[in-house]
Formats: structure tokens, sequence, C-alpha cells
């Protein structure tokens, strides 16, 4: 696998930038001592423009090649899990309840990495605009630095990303020419009824019976709602009711998450989740009130862009080691925002078989490995180098 010399020198260096951030996890917006750990390591590699505060905590860092050109942006998100973590490795995270569960300790490092072999070689033309990003599990990060203008601030032409997928072959690259990951909703309806003794449901008007059917009613938006090849999940995750087994409550509350990747199907599945909760509702005597989220929209690469990326990929890792036309995913991301602003393409690199018994993504044992940060590292320097060559 022909990952960039320079690169692979830098392993050593990389393994130990990524676990000092697996042991200090941040979540949200609050990534104070995680960007400043970044903004320490870019100016150590010269990097002299460096833009803080974005996003509350985001980082703009800008390196400039040999001769004019473009702008091309490379986004790594920074924000941990509130997960507490089950590892024992000597680098688990420090702060209780929160852990990098999903890697993004390891997207980080492979930007840096890149970081550092394009300010030492600057082996292109026109400008490259690192994107450390805030936020992206919960908060929408991706969101607030397009709302705070850095795609025109920057001037950038075009915008990448990648994220590890663990128990994938290892130094494999999938990605496709349209939409790869979901949109993601998120409800919440609280259900009142009037509550009372278990012995004398009569007086009663039950929550219970009334959320219970809303969960089976709410799997047929999906099977008799849609057209049978439209992809869609509604899922109720959570259901919270009762206190003793001789109480009829007063109220409950259930949550849902509903993706898709048509807006036509998002707009929908809204639709179809306010209408059976009220049908229910009215059907059961009880009042019920929808907190619908409209979150993060689906991730659609542009197709050239993403054609693109895939050839770089096959540089790095091998032809047939790249799936340029996989299966999209209901996974979410807020990388959707800046594709939705620029053209650009979001790809998964593999990163082998998960530690741990194969923990995987926001599992409280998952790792990131170590060994895949040069991969992916070569891959954004690569980009660079081939999409604005040095003239």
């Amino acid at each position: 696998m022909p990952v960039l010399n320079r690169i692979a020198a830098y392993a050593e260096e990389m393994k130990g930038w990524r676990r000092h951030l697996h042991a200090h996890p941040e979540l949200e917006f609050e990534c104070f001592g995680t960007s400043d750990f970044i903004a320490a390591r870019l100016a150590e590699f010269g990097v002299s423009e460096i833009h803080r505060g974005i996003a509350k905590t985001g980082i703009v860092a800008i390196i400039e090649g040999k001769g004019a050109g473009p702008t091309i942006g490379l986004r790594a998100d920074m924000d941990a899990l509130p997960i507490t973590e089950l590892s024992v490795v000597p680098y688990a995270s420090t702060v209780p309840g929160r852990m990098h569960a999903c890697g993004h300790d390891g997207h980080v490092t492979m930007l840096l990495g890149a970081a550092k072999y394009l300010a030492e070689t600057r082996n292109f033309s026109g400008r490259v605009a690192l994107l450390f990003q805030p936020a992206e599990e919960e908060g929408g990060g991706g969101q607030v630095m397009v709302q705070e203008g850095v795609m025109d601030r920057f001037g950038i032409a075009q915008v990448f990303g990648i994220h590890n997928s663990p128990n994938a072959d290892f130094g494999s690259f999938m990605t496709n020419g349209g939409a790869l990951m979901a949109s993601v909703d998120t409800a919440r309806v609280t259900v009142t009824g009037r509550g009372g003794h278990g012995a004398q449901p009569q007086d009663c008007v039950d929550p219970v019976v009334a959320i219970t059917a809303m969960v089976g009613a709410l799997q047929t938006i999906v099977s008799r709602n849609l057209h049978p090849l439209s992809e869609a999940v509604v899922s109720v995750t959570q259901i919270h009711v009762g206190s003793a087994s001789n109480i009829i409550p007063e109220s409950g509350w259930l949550t849902a998450t509903i993706r898709s990747f048509d807006p036509e199907v998002r707009n929908t599945l809204k639709r179809r989740f306010h209408e059976i909760v009220a049908g229910q509702a009215a059907a059961f005597g009880v009042t019920a009130e929808v907190d619908y989220d409209w979150g993060y929209p689906a991730t659609v690469n542009h197709a050239a862009n993403a054609a693109f990326a895939a050839g770089v990929a096959a540089e790095i890792s091998g032809a047939d080691r790249i799936e340029a036309d996989g299966l999209r995913e209901m996974g979410a991301e807020d990388f959707s925002y800046m594709l939705e602003a620029r053209p650009g393409a979001y790809l998964f690199l593999g990163t082998g078989p998960g530690a741990n018994g194969g923990a995987g993504l926001h599992h409280p044992a998952y790792d990131f490995n170590d060994e895949a940060a040069p991969v992916g590292a070569s891959f954004f320097a690569r980009l660079v180098e081939r999409a604005q060559p040095a003239v």
C-alpha cells in the first residue's frame, strides 16, 4: 500500500497525537483543549494562518501552495461522545462519562498528518483550508461553520472528508456519487391521560395503551405510506412510562429516530408521524404533544468529486480496494451542510478488525486503529496534489 513515504515517517508521532486526543475527549462545542492541541501542532508545522473561534472552538487553517490557484477544503470532526469507556488501554479516557467512541480522534490525527506533509512540501497550487469542526455528534457544528461563512470567507471551491469504518477491510475506501448517508430527524411524543389505581381502569385514561398503540401504528409509515422501493427508517428507541405495577400513570413519553434520503420522503415521514400520533391520541382519549426536531439533511456527494476522490484513493490503496459505487447507509453526518454549500465528497476508510472483540462505532470499547492514520493522511495529501497540481 503506497502510503506516502514522508507521512509513513510520521507514524509514531501521529500515534502520540491520536492517543493524547483519545485520553482527553470533549463534547459538542466545548472542544477547548482539543482546539488548543490542534493549533499548537499546526504552529509547529509552520502553518502561520490559523483562524480560531469558528463555531466556538473550531479552526480553519490555511496552507499556501506554489502559485495561484483555488482553495480546497479538508474537514475533520473533533468531538467525542457521552459514553463511559470500557477499554483499559493506557491512553483510555481520563474524563468520566466521555470517550472518543466514533474515531474523531483518528480523523483529527489524519488531517494533522496531511497538514504536516503539505506544510513541508507545498507541492500544490492555490491553498488548502483545513477545517477542524466541533459538534458533529450533537449540535450541528458543520452547519454552524457554514452559517458563519467559512466557505465564502476562505474562498473554498470544493470540500472533502473521510470517516473511519471499523471492521471494513484495512485500507479500503468506499463512497458513491450521490446520497451516501441519510437525513436524521428526532421526535419526542409526550402523552398525557389521567392516572389512577391499576384495579380501576374505568376511572382512568391510560397513556400506556395509547403509547403502545402509537408504537405499532408508526411502523406502518414505511410499510404502508411509502413506495416499496423508498428507503426510510422509523425506529421508536425509548418508551418511558409508569412507576409501579398497581398504578396507571398520568403520562409517559416515547422518542423515535426518523431517517431517509429523499426530501419528499422526508416530508411524508414527518406529516404521517404527526397524523398517526394525533389519530391514536384521539382514539384513546389522551393528549399528545410532538416535539419534532428537523435534523441533519442527507449527505449527498457530487458525482464528479466523488469519482475524482475514488481515483485518488486508488493511488493510495489500489483500484481493487476501492468501492466507488457503494451502498448508501442510514447513519447521518453534518458534513451534509458543507456538501450543500460546495461541491465535494465524503468517503469511508476501512480500518480493519475492530479492537476489543470487534467493537464498532459508538461502542464503549471502540478504539481507532492507529495504523490507519497514515493511510488517511496520505489520501488527504495526495487529493490536494492531484486536485491542484503545482504550476
